[in-house]
């Protein structure tokens, strides 16, 4: 598979990315990281935390040049990773994907389901994440790195 069998199955759509748009992803990945490291609870903590990987799954996708299409969007942004970064990325696309699916249970059906434990693992993998993010940024547009 690639991001552009993505496209012709409907699932991706083209977009063009900018300098700007990166730099205002990277503030609400930053935001989001101070955020969720103070006292909340761990469903919020893990919900915030989660946002920031996924706007850094979302930069990855937009700066390759498409966007996930409204089915299915979080899901299909995220497993675009092993086709952005490489197969090696497929675990950590597997992560993020149980991380949304937990995600969305204390989002909208039951409060206190996710521990502690989850959210500091959330927010040390998006902290991690952010950091080969950038150094993949650098490599393709180093014009675009704040």
């Amino acid at each position: 598979m690639s991001l552009q069998s993505w496209a012709d199955a409907g699932w991706l759509t083209a977009h063009t990315s900018s300098a700007q748009e990166v730099k205002n992803l990277l503030a609400v990945v930053e935001r989001d990281l101070q955020d969720a490291a103070q006292d909340l609870s761990p469903d919020w903590k893990l919900g915030i935390a989660y946002n920031a990987a996924l706007r850094l799954c979302t930069l990855l996708l937009h700066v390759s040049g498409y966007r996930a299409g409204r089915q299915q969007h979080h899901y299909r942004t995220i497993q675009s990773l092993p086709l952005i970064l490489g197969e090696t990325y497929k675990e950590n696309a597997d992560y993020l994907d149980a991380c949304r699916r937990k995600r969305n249970t204390v989002e909208y059906d039951l409060a206190g389901a996710a521990t502690n434990e989850e959210a500091e693992e959330l927010i040390s993998f998006a902290t991690e994440f952010r950091a080969e993010v950038l150094i993949w940024l650098r490599k393709r547009r180093p014009d675009w790195v704040p």
